[in-house]
Order: structure tokens, then sequence, then C-alpha cells
């Protein structure tokens, strides 16, 4: 079924033909996982899960840039917040993030100068009116963000300002989806591929995954119509036992990526192995400043003490980002953690898992 028009993505018939078609086609019990916060919430706000046949179970994956962020980085950006004549500048999601004994929202109501932004140009913006001040950009993100805050630390050195860094815990998908297959105890059966780091990357990025595991792959929008047409090619895929890498989202999404977006991102940072929460260290995974620009790289600037950071006593959200568990397998939701109260950043996100199933599934 090819969808055509924008107002067709949220057609209640479109998707009534679709979920009929999947329905008519799943004959065997399938783990489909999707590796994107923003389809999870997509797939909790449209109530996708009841209109799936019982034989297709939707797992949440590591798309969650603030979830995946290993608690020893969000306990450096609370260390660099407490340094003098420094300024903290961060999206909103990072600042409730518990750190082993602090977070960003305690030390700036403890009187640290924290300001939530809105783009890393807004926090280019702030050094170059307070030049008397280190201006600190925590890098959170996948390859959706990396490209914005590479061209944040290009402009400020074409600006020639001194005291913008940024603090890179930049991660990439691929790499993540190669240790989601490695791990022990994880069953999928298919992908839906995440979209706004797919119309960076592009297709073509997956390709050596998809080659060496040869597992059923597919690029998805985020509209109902979108996800749902996924699951259908994912589930056609799958009881026809021919994977391939497809992509359902081709009004955004292309085999290139964006190239000048990619070619950003790659003058400024490098590969590095870094740490997932819940998945441990990737090689490959992480972004880290290039030596050439390392005037602006604040694990440089900035003495980070390396210490051993302690995961939330109970949290179960490394077991929620590999799809080992659901939010209520884990003995402190609802009860300890809440979205008033977070324990773990599955909570704290608007891309959480956590966050998802308390506002969409009050009965769970």
């Amino acid at each position: 079924m090819t969808i055509k028009h924008a107002d067709e993505y949220r057609d209640p018939a479109i998707s009534k033909k679709l979920v009929e078609r999947i329905t008519e086609l799943s004959k065997r019990n399938i783990r489909l996982m999707e590796v994107c916060g923003t389809h999870t919430m997509s797939i909790f706000r449209n109530g996708i899960r009841k209109l799936i046949p019982g034989t297709i179970s939707l797992l949440s994956g590591p798309g969650c840039p603030v979830c995946v962020t290993a608690q020893n980085e969000i306990d450096a950006f609370i260390d660099i917040s407490k340094e003098p004549d420094t300024i903290i500048t961060t999206f909103g999601d990072l600042m409730r993030v518990p750190g082993t004994g602090s977070s960003l929202q305690k030390e700036r109501a403890d009187g640290k100068d924290i300001r939530m932004v809105y783009s890393t140009f807004d926090a280019v913006e702030i050094a170059r009116k307070n030049p008397d001040k280190r201006v600190v950009f925590p890098g959170v993100g996948f390859e959706t963000t990396a490209p914005t805050v590479a061209a944040s630390i290009l402009s400020a050195r074409d600006m020639k300002i001194e005291n913008f860094f940024v603090c890179s815990a930049h991660k990439t998908v691929p790499p993540a989806l190669c240790a989601l297959m490695k791990t022990e105890g994880i069953k999928i059966d298919g992908f839906i591929l995440p979209g706004h780091v797919s119309v960076i990357i592009g297709t073509g990025a997956y390709l050596p995954f998809f080659n060496q595991f040869q597992m059923p792959c597919v690029v998805a929008g985020f509209e109902p119509s979108d996800i749902l047409q996924a699951i259908l090619m994912l589930v056609e895929q799958i009881e026809n036992k021919t994977p391939e890498l497809e992509n359902a989202y081709t009004r955004a999404v292309s085999f290139e990526g964006n190239r000048k977006a990619v070619s950003i991102m790659n003058d400024v940072f490098e590969a590095a192995d870094v740490a997932w929460r819940g998945i441990g260290i990737i090689p490959g995974s992480g972004l880290k400043i290039r030596d050439e620009f390392s005037d602006y790289d604040a694990g440089k600037k900035f003495r980070i003490i390396e210490k051993a950071s302690k995961e939330p006593k109970g949290c179960a959200c490394g077991e929620i980002l590999t799809g080992l568990k659901t939010p209520v397998e884990c003995p402190l939701y609802k009860k300890i953690c809440t979205p008033v109260d977070p324990v773990g950043p599955c909570m704290v996100s608007s891309e959480g898992t956590c966050a998802a199933y308390y506002k969409y599934h009050s009965g769970y």
C-alpha cells in the first residue's frame, strides 16, 4: 500500500486497512524493536500496540538519547556546573536526569548558572555575550543533533569566540544495533529503524549491519500509518523469510542521507569507543571532538575526574533500553519512580519508555 498525500498519514481508514493486512499475514510470534524514542511515544499515543495482533510484540530499544547517556557522563556534566565562572547551557530533558548524587536541576536550585536553550547557537550567543564566563554545552544525542553541535563549534571558531565549549556525549545508532544483536538474552526478529537519524545518515549507513546479521529492517516515519506500514513490511519479510533493508519513509529519507550534515559532523567529530547505559562500551559508537578543535573540547578544558558512578539502586533503565524488561517489571515503576520524582532517565525524558508507559497506559 502506497501512501501519497500528507492527510492520509493519520487517516483511520488507511490505518484500518494496514491493520487488517498485518493481521491477515502475521502467523508466527515475533518481536519487533523500535530504535527511536519518538516512535515509542507515537506508538503509545496512537494505541498501536492495541491495534496489532497478539502475535506481534513491540519492544522499545535504546532510542532515547538522554536515557542511553552513561551515568559517568551525567556526573561529568554536573561536576562541570560546579566550576567557577562557568555557565552550563542545555536542552530541557537533561536538566532532571539524576546523577550519582545530584542533577543539573538541583545544582541550578543551589545557585549554579545553568540555562535551558533551544538550540546550540543559543549557547554560542550566550558565550558571545558573556566573555568573562566559560560556557559549556553538553552534547547529548544521536546523528540527528550531532551536526548542529558540530556547526556551533565551527560558528564559534569563525566568530573567534574562545569561551565556548562542548562536552561531547554523542552516540551513533548503527553500532548500537550490532551490540544489541550480540547481547545475551535479547531476542529481536526485526527493527523499526529511526526516522530522524535516517534523514541524516541515509539507509545506506545500515548496510554493514544488515549485511552482517541479515536482520529485517524498515525505516519508518512517525504518523500512525507510517508505523503500521513499517510493521506490515517487517511482517512480510519475516513470514516470507526474505530479510531486507527497506525504507517506508521515502518522503524524508534517502539512501545517501544529508551529505552536508554528515560532512559537517565528520569534520568536527571522530568515532570513539563509549559506554551506553544498559549496554556497556560499544566500539566506535561515540563521537569525540577531533584534535584540531580541541580548544572547544570541555573534556580537555576542564579537569573531569573519572570516578565510579553508580546506577540508581533498583532502577531497571538498562534492561528496559535493551528490551530485556518493560517498565512494569521494574520494582520502582510508579511506586518510587514517577515523572514528579524520577529515579532513572527513562522516566525523565519526553522520549523515555517509562514516561510513555506512565502517560499513556495508566492501567499498567
